[in-house]
């Protein structure tokens, strides 16, 4: 064989080794829920008990995030409508995956399910309850349709990593997986080896939870998601000693004995529930003027009258969102920058939030998701 046709064959060879399907081979997983479960992988058919899921599938398969999604619960088109047309115009195939309505605790569609034939079922942890009284995972297990829990919500100060492994080595895509979770760890420490360090005072701090979503207050967060968000970037969450769990409501009297200093409004567009309502649209390339006309209405609420936020006028809103996706870390920085200015005057959790798309995800970043008050009341 000459030279050049030894180098041609090797190329080929080369070549078809990369382009060639990779065998599923059964592999046994321990999913968040603490359940050995065996599955198919790399899997080519899924359904999403949870839209937003999406925020990491995106991540592990870049070039083409729809190829593996056969079914998903409609959460992702109605909650975050500008993340869902982004990503539909960049990738058509999204308008024509099946979808099913239902809320984060309830069961997907078992028929949606069953006719996708998946070769795995993501459900958020939250649903186990749910699941359970239904015998939903025996029902799937008898047609060889097995299920694994993940979450980004209930528990996503612990469970965010192992979530992300586990879609990673069914995705096949286990070096990704690694390589956001680096990048997350680093971001996270950009604030707290800063705040470990300096060991500032804590400014006092209510988050108002969904806001718009809920007609009354105060919805919140007791030590879990955002209100361990706000203990990380060196806030005060007023909550965390009175809910005994991660969501909660207290009431007004509450907020206004607690005087906190910074109140952080979580909302997003939500049209689609609550239209006309007063929910801030932050998000993906929210229209800011309108962002602050909403989020003035917030300082007029009878739970705040008098407090020391209503004074100063510091009054927040941030991505409903980072709640219930793996990028808490974009929020930990912004509080930072709200709660220890000079601190953190350097820190850029925009350009942070832009370097995870370039590197991470398919479609450009477009601020919008975060806001502050720029009147006092």
């Amino acid at each position: 064989m000459s030279e050049i046709a030894g180098i041609f064959a090797i190329t080929i060879a080369a070549l078809m080794a990369f382009t060639a399907p990779v065998r599923a081979e059964l592999i046994t997983i321990t999913d968040v829920a603490g359940r050995k479960l065996q599955v198919n992988a790399p899997v080519n058919r899924v359904v999403l008990g949870e839209g937003r899921q999406l925020y990491v599938i995106a991540m592990l398969d870049r070039e083409n995030p729809a190829k593996r999604i056969v079914g998903w619960r409609n959460d992702l088109i109605e909650a975050d409508p500008g993340t869902y047309h982004e990503y539909e115009k960049a990738f058509p195939a999204f308008a024509k995956i099946p979808t099913f309505s239902g809320l984060e605790q309830s069961l997907v569609d078992i028929e949606t399910t069953i006719a996708q034939k998946p070769d795995v079922v993501f459900l958020n942890f939250e649903t186990k309850k749910a699941v359970d009284e239904a015998n939903f995972v025996e029902k799937l297990a008898s047609l060889n349709i097995p299920v694994a829990y993940v979450d980004f919500r209930h528990d996503p100060e612990h469970n965010t990593e192992p979530s992300m492994r586990l879609m990673g080595k069914l995705f096949g895509q286990e070096a990704r997986a690694e390589a956001f979770i680096n990048f997350r760890r680093a971001q996270i420490a950009r604030v707290t080896d800063v705040l470990a360090k300096a060991n500032p005072p804590r400014p006092k701090v209510f988050i108002d939870r969904a806001a718009g979503f809920y007609q009354d207050c105060c919805h919140t967060f007791g030590y879990g998601n955002f209100g361990a968000m706000v203990e990380m970037a060196g806030g005060d969450n007023i909550a965390k000693d009175i809910l005994p769990g991660t969501f909660g409501q207290l009431n007004a009297e509450q907020v206004i004995v607690s005087n906190p200093d910074q109140v952080i409004v979580t909302s997003a567009d939500w049209q689609a529930y609550v239209p006309g309502g007063k929910w801030v649209p932050v998000g993906p390339g929210a229209d800011m003027d309108e962002v602050q006309k909403k989020l003035a209405f917030y300082p007029t609420r009878p739970a705040y009258q008098g407090i020391a936020a209503q004074k100063t006028g510091a009054f927040h809103a941030v991505w409903h969102q980072f709640y219930n996706s793996p990028y808490q870390f974009v929020a930990i920085q912004q509080f930072a920058k709200w709660f220890h200015p000079e601190l953190f005057g350097d820190l850029d959790p925009d350009e942070t939030f832009r370097e995870f798309h370039e590197q991470f995800l398919p479609i450009d970043y477009q601020p919008g998701y975060f806001a502050s008050l720029k009147t006092k009341p």
